[in-house]
């Protein structure tokens, strides 16, 4: 029970920390560019992509033509479309590849990465930084000497502080786009699931 009170701890304080790189401006071309499309596609992969699936339901209850890469009622992208990729990287192929096929049609590319250099973060239109541990930074050569000195970023195992802080993130967002929208919880209800 200690590890997983210590493990909430961890991800908790990797929220807060994340909350550092949001810069107002940024999150502004997000919502822009979200609110002005013709429709939003989603995509992660894993974890990453269960946030942004449930980012794509909340745009949906907005009102707005939300869809998720891969799935079989997606159509295809075009100029004026946008697409969110997420990936802690910013190097997972399928993500960079959904991406750059976006781009070359001519649609916006946002981009949640926590490497704003990456190929997904150089493909973007926007960007916005979402600080966690991936699984990249799980490999690195000095995990083990964090370990041995109690530095256990394993109670965050692979790219959970990640996923975590994109999925708070992008329900924070949810927030503004609904001020921006002029959209009430009702508005949103109302839309909701009823075959359930």
């Amino acid at each position: 029970m200690e590890l997983m009170k210590e493990s909430i701890e961890a991800i908790i304080d990797n929220i807060h920390q994340a909350e550092e790189y949001l810069v107002a401006e940024d999150i502004d071309e997000f919502l822009d560019i979200i609110v002005s499309a013709n429709n939003v596609f989603v995509t992660g992969a894993g974890r990453s992509g269960l946030a942004a699936k449930a980012f794509a339901m909340r745009l949906m209850h907005l009102g707005l033509s939300a869809y998720v890469v891969g799935e079989t009622i997606s159509p295809a992208i075009y100029e004026g479309d946008c697409i969110l990729a997420i990936s802690g990287s910013g190097e997972t192929n399928t993500i960079t590849s959904a991406a750059k096929i976006s781009k070359n049609r001519g649609a916006k590319v946002l981009a949640l990465t926590s490497f704003p250099e990456s190929t997904l973060g150089k493909l973007a239109d926007a960007l916005v930084i979402v600080k966690g541990r991936t699984k990249v930074e799980a490999d690195d050569e000095n995990y083990l000497k964090r370990q041995i000195k109690g530095n256990y970023t394993s109670l965050t195992p692979l790219g959970t502080a990640f996923e975590l802080t994109s999925l708070v993130f992008l329900d924070g967002m949810v927030s503004e786009l609904m001020e921006k929208m002029g959209q009430t919880e009702k508005d949103l209800k109302s839309r909701h699931a009823v075959l359930e």
